[in-house]
């Protein structure tokens, strides 16, 4: 897809967490029937023991599992809201009926975890965004600007062209959305703008924390003890590169990297490629525990470096 911008696309350009729980449902409706994710097993499997105690409502879902509807026809039921008095009992009642019943036995359960790390997602990419500005930003979500055409390039399966014409572009991350596509959504309000939505990077460790089957990484855990690595979250309190974070420590590349592992197994960074290079952030769960103890002391012969620009 080719989307056609302005400047006054740019100035509007922003970003949410989330378009909501049905929107996630949809999604995940599309690739619990068809797309295999290893990740995502043990989640099937829970929603297949739910919708099987679902009674009619999960043979509902189940018909609409069979059916494959298109992707698009999904959102749009997924933007009407079902009818509870029962009188919109015609097809697209139905289909409506079962879009909002998966949405219930297969992201509502997991709805604070999935919501959390969407929001730790939308803010990893703002903090790109500052540092590398919206091109470097954009970059990271596989997507193109041309700047001289006025084009972003946007990998899909459509390959049709979208006109801005002012309107502006929201960008929407999706935790159950086939790893690497795009999705763009049209808004509901006229001449409102339309929603780019990208499938948000996840670690199995996460998703089995998510469904609940989490086993504890005491080593990685064991691993987080040390001056070092307390400095090393310091410093990302500023996201960087692994080469500016081996400078700030005063470490060996190799050192700045093993350490940034550590700390993404531990969940208290994400890493996300730019081109040749990749930038580290850290987490909600990262932040928080660098507020909640007293500040490190810095390696040897380093001065502090927090807030030092990159």
């Amino acid at each position: 897809m080719r989307v056609r911008f302005t400047l006054n696309d740019l100035a509007k350009m922003r970003m949410v967490s989330t378009l909501g729980p049905v929107v996630e449902g949809v999604f995940a409706l599309d690739l619990l029937r068809g797309r295999g994710n290893s990740q995502f097993g043990e989640w099937r499997k829970q929603v297949r023991r739910r919708l099987a105690a679902s009674g009619a409502a999960g043979e509902n879902v189940e018909r609409l599992l069979a059916e494959r509807r298109p992707l698009s026809e999904l959102l749009f039921h997924a933007g009407h809201a079902p009818d509870s008095t029962g009188a919109g009992a015609d097809e697209s009642g139905r289909v409506t009926a079962a879009v909002y019943e998966f949405c219930r036995v297969a992201v509502l359960p997991y709805w604070s975890g999935v919501s959390a790390l969407l929001q730790a997602e939308r803010e990893a990419r703002g903090r790109i965004a500052i540092g590398s500005g919206v091109e470097g930003m954009l970059d990271t979500l596989n997507l193109r600007m041309c700047v001289g055409e006025a084009v972003l390039e946007v990998p899909d399966r459509s390959g049709r062209e979208l006109r801005l014409d002012g309107r502006g572009l929201v960008l929407s991350p999706s935790l159950f959305l086939a790893g690497g596509e795009h999705v763009v959504i049209e808004s509901a309000e006229p001449g409102g703008p339309p929603t780019l939505v990208f499938a948000m990077p996840s670690t199995a460790s996460t998703l089995a924390e998510l469904w609940g089957t989490a086993e504890p990484n005491e080593q990685a855990l064991a691993a987080l003890v040390g001056h070092t690595r307390a400095a090393a979250l310091q410093a990302l309190i500023e996201s960087c590169t692994t080469g500016t974070l081996s400078q700030r420590l005063g470490i060996s590349l190799a050192g700045a990297s093993k350490h940034a592992t550590v700390l993404r197994q531990a969940g208290l960074i994400t890493t996300a490629r730019n081109r040749n290079t990749v930038l580290h952030t850290l987490t909600p769960l990262g932040l928080a525990l660098l507020r909640s103890r007293v500040p490190a002391q810095p390696p040897r012969g380093q001065a502090a470096t927090t807030g030092r620009a990159a």
